[in-house]
């Protein structure tokens, strides 16, 4: 296991449950911005078969150069490009991404396309209305637009700290947030892509912002009570949403799919 905070932990483990639960035999999962391929190489330990995608050059070479599964392969490409290939999954992956894109129905619009009509999409993005993103990246963008010497000190001290600007999910440039989901707007836009989510899940509280992720780096232990505690809280209190998405058919069509499952 890669990953060192307990959230990521859950979220992964959620995504590894919801493709037992849905995947044939022998199908391949796509991995959608796939970044550094941490994703991919936990399910790839699971025995899932994973292609991964990115159009990060840097992302990608990280992702193959730390992977040595052959079930688990990665191309620089983008999303739009899996459309010319004619090739359709049971199951796609697009984690941490959509709050990276302007539009995000357009990467959406592809991904139901490559998607079999009884495949399941899982979304997994920051809660724009949870305490990491109200308390933290929303101050520190509007720092860094002002360009000011706070924002200059701010980046002066995250250098003296380690802060390198990536994560341990992607290596990429560019890894600003420009959309910040409500649960309410997230369902909307799967309604608008022709999607519906039909599982909502929580990851965190407050065990990544500061002043509390300094003690909970440290002790694990306040990571899995932070975890336990967003269980019992609201939906707007979570840190993320972990979801699983189905194609919004038409009534004949998905009675027809269910009939053959």
């Amino acid at each position: 296991m890669e990953y060192n905070r307990l959230a990521d932990v859950k979220r992964l483990q959620f995504i590894i449950h919801t493709l037992k639960q849905h995947l044939p035999e022998g199908a391949t999962v796509l991995d959608v911005g796939c970044g550094n391929g941490i994703i991919a190489r936990g399910l790839g330990e699971e025995g899932f078969q994973v292609y991964g995608i990115d159009v990060s050059h840097k992302a990608i070479e990280k992702a193959r150069s730390l992977t040595h599964m052959p079930h688990v392969t990665f191309d620089v490409i983008s999303a739009e490009a899996l459309v010319a290939d004619g090739n359709r999954y049971h199951a796609v992956i697009c984690s941490e991404v959509l709050e990276h894109l302007n539009h995000p129905e357009k990467l959406l619009d592809v991904l139901y396309q490559s998607l079999t009509d009884d495949g399941v999409l899982i979304v997994t993005v920051p809660n724009g209305m949870g305490p990491r993103e109200v308390l933290v990246t929303k101050p520190v963008i509007a720092l860094q637009q002002k360009d000011n010497w706070l924002w200059k000190c701010l980046l002066k001290l995250k250098a003296l700290m380690g802060y390198k600007g990536t994560t341990v999910q992607s290596d990429a440039d560019n890894l600003t947030h420009v959309q910040f989901f409500s649960k309410q707007s997230l369902e909307n836009l799967a309604g608008k892509t022709r999607f519906k989510i039909v599982r909502f899940g929580k990851t965190n509280f407050i065990d990544d912002v500061f002043p509390f992720s300094f003690f909970t780096k440290k002790i694990r232990i306040l990571q899995k009570w932070d975890g336990a505690l967003a269980e019992v809280l609201p939906y707007q209190l979570t840190g993320s949403f972990v979801t699983v998405w189905t194609k919004n058919l038409p009534v004949g069509l998905a009675v027809l799919i269910a009939e053959k499952s």
